[in-house]
C-alpha cells in the first residue's frame, strides 16, 4: 500500500523533497527498470508543454507516459495559441478542460509553476520539465538514481559539479539533493559562473586539485543560450576545454571507480573530450536510460493522487 506521503498532486521541485522522499522515488524507478508493471484504473492523458527546445527530457517523458499506458496529446508551442498571446494558465486550463490529467511543462521562467499550483481553479497535475535556471527535478532524480545504482549509498560520497554553475538548473537541483542525501558536494569552474547561493551545499575549489579525490564528476553543459551577448562573444570554447574540460590527461588522474556524468546535450570537445563521452566509466547514456524510469515514478505519484493508479 502506498502511504499518503508518497502521492502528491504535482512534482515541480526537489526543494520540498526530503531524502526519504527522493529515495522512495528512486526505489520505484528502479522497480520499473527491473520489470514492475503499472496498472491504470481508467484511461489517463498527458500533454508535454515545452516552451524551450528539448530532446532528452521531452522524449523521455513521452516514453515514460507510453510505458505507463497513458495517452499522449501532441502540443507544439510554436504552432499553438501561445503565439496569439495566450497565457500559460489558459494553455494549461485548456488542457485540463479537454481531459488531460498531467501537464509536463518546460518553461524559460524560473518558478513558472508557483502561480499554477497555487491557483484554486486548476486541478490538472503539473510535472516540471525544467524552469529557467531554477529546478530540474526529473534530471536531478535520474542523476541520483544513476549514482545510487553505482554506489548504493550517498553518505560521504564526494561529488564534483563543474562548469556553468550559475545558469544551470541541474547544478542547483543536484547540489541541494546531494547535500540532503549525505554526499559531500564540491564545485569548480569559472569563478564568474559560480553562484554564491551554492555555498550552503558545498565548497568551491580548483578542478585539478579536487579531481583525483572525487567519486563522481558531474560535468555541466555550457549554456550559450543563457549567456549575455557580451559573455557569449567573449567565450572561447578551446580555452574553456583546456582549463575546465575533462581532457584525456585529466581523465587519467581520476580516482579508480569514479564515474563521469553530464546532463547532455554534450558540447563535445568543450566540457569533455569527444572520445570520453562513451568511456568505460562514463554514465551519460545510462543517465538517459534511467530518465525514463524516474519519470515513470514521478508520473505515478501524480496518477496515484488522482486515483488513476
Amino acid at each position: 500500500m502506498i502511504s499518503t506521503e508518497r502521492i502528491q498532486p504535482n512534482v515541480v521541485t526537489v526543494a520540498d523533497m526530503d531524502a526519504a522522499d527522493a529515495l522512495d522515488l528512486i526505489s520505484e524507478a528502479e522497480d520499473y527498470k527491473h520489470g514492475k508493471q503499472p496498472h491504470l484504473n481508467r484511461p489517463a492523458f498527458a500533454a508535454n508543454l515545452f516552451f524551450e527546445n528539448s530532446t532528452r527530457t521531452k522524449t523521455s517523458f513521452q516514453m515514460a507516459e507510453m510505458k505507463l499506458g497513458m495517452h499522449v496529446m501532441q502540443f507544439e508551442a510554436g504552432t499553438s495559441s501561445v503565439k496569439k498571446g495566450e497565457s500559460l494558465y489558459d494553455t494549461v486550463k485548456t488542457m485540463e478542460s479537454i481531459g488531460v490529467n498531467i501537464a509536463v511543462i518546460r518553461h524559460p521562467e524560473n518558478e513558472y509553476y508557483k502561480s499554477l499550483i497555487a491557483h484554486p481553479g486548476l486541478k490538472i497535475g503539473i510535472a516540471n520539465g525544467g524552469d529557467g535556471s531554477g529546478q530540474h527535478p526529473s534530471q536531478c532524480l535520474l542523476d541520483m538514481m544513476t549514482i545510487h545504482e553505482e554506489f548504493n549509498d550517498f553518505n560521504g560520497l564526494k561529488v564534483l559539479i563543474i562548469g556553468d554553475l550559475s545558469h544551470s538548473r541541474v547544478a542547483h537541483s543536484n547540489a541541494m539533493m546531494l547535500n540532503r542525501l549525505g554526499a559531500k558536494v564540491y564545485f569548480a569552474g569559472p569563478q564568474e559562473w559560480y553562484d554564491e547561493e551554492l555555498a550552503k551545499y558545498g565548497t568551491f575549489g580548483d578542478f585539478d586539485e579536487l579531481l583525483p579525490e572525487m567519486d563522481v564528476v558531474n560535468l555541466l553543459r555550457v549554456q550559450n543560450e543563457r549567456l549575455s551577448g557580451a559573455e557569449n562573444g567573449a567565450f572561447d570554447a578551446e580555452a574553456y576545454h583546456q582549463q575546465y574540460g575533462l581532457t584525456r590527461e585529466r581523465y587519467n588522474k581520476m580516482k579508480k571507480g569514479a564515474i563521469i556524468m553530464h546532463p547532455a546535450p554534450v558540447n563535445r570537445g568543450v566540457e569533455i573530450d569527444s572520445d570520453l563521452v562513451e568511456a568505460p566509466n562514463a554514465r551519460i547514456f545510462r543517465q538517459m536510460q534511467n530518465g525514463v524510469f524516474v519519470r515513470m515514478a514521478i508520473l505515478s505519484r501524480i496518477l496515484r493522487y488522482q486515483g488513476i493508479m
